[in-house]
């Protein structure tokens, strides 16, 4: 954060995938090396077998990223991130999932608590697996 600043959103960290929502400082645009600062400081230490390439097998090569066209784009994505673990069925609602930002959005009056124990309708038919 102190040599490539953002804000981030939104996280879930799921056990195979994650999901985010960062906001990066105007005109910067360089989510390569702060995707390479993070896999590297995650992996420091952990043991992982290398692949051929000498990388921890920890992590898959590739990421997506979706510019946000408005509020309502950020909403939608929002919701499909809080929503993930229950979609992959591993816990009953979002804020049972302990590996997620729910609750500070609860506590930024984001979501109410009790959101997404029924899929919500903003999510219908997305897919960003």
């Amino acid at each position: 954060m102190e040599s490539r600043p953002f804000v981030m959103d939104a996280v879930v960290v799921l056990p195979d995938h994650l999901h985010c929502i960062w906001q990066l400082p105007e005109g910067d645009n360089d989510f390569p090396e702060r995707w390479r600062q993070i896999k590297r400081f995650v992996s420091f230490g952990l043991k992982s077998p290398p692949n051929t390439r000498k990388e921890k097998a920890l992590w898959q090569r590739r990421y997506w990223e979706h510019l946000l066209r408005d509020e309502e784009d950020w909403r939608h994505h929002m919701d499909y991130i809080h929503y993930n673990p229950v979609k992959h069925g591993y816990s009953r609602r979002p804020a049972d999932w302990p590996y997620s930002s729910f609750k500070q959005a609860t506590e930024r009056g984001w979501y109410e608590a009790s959101w997404g124990e029924q899929e919500p309708a903003t999510i219908a038919g997305m897919e960003f697996e």
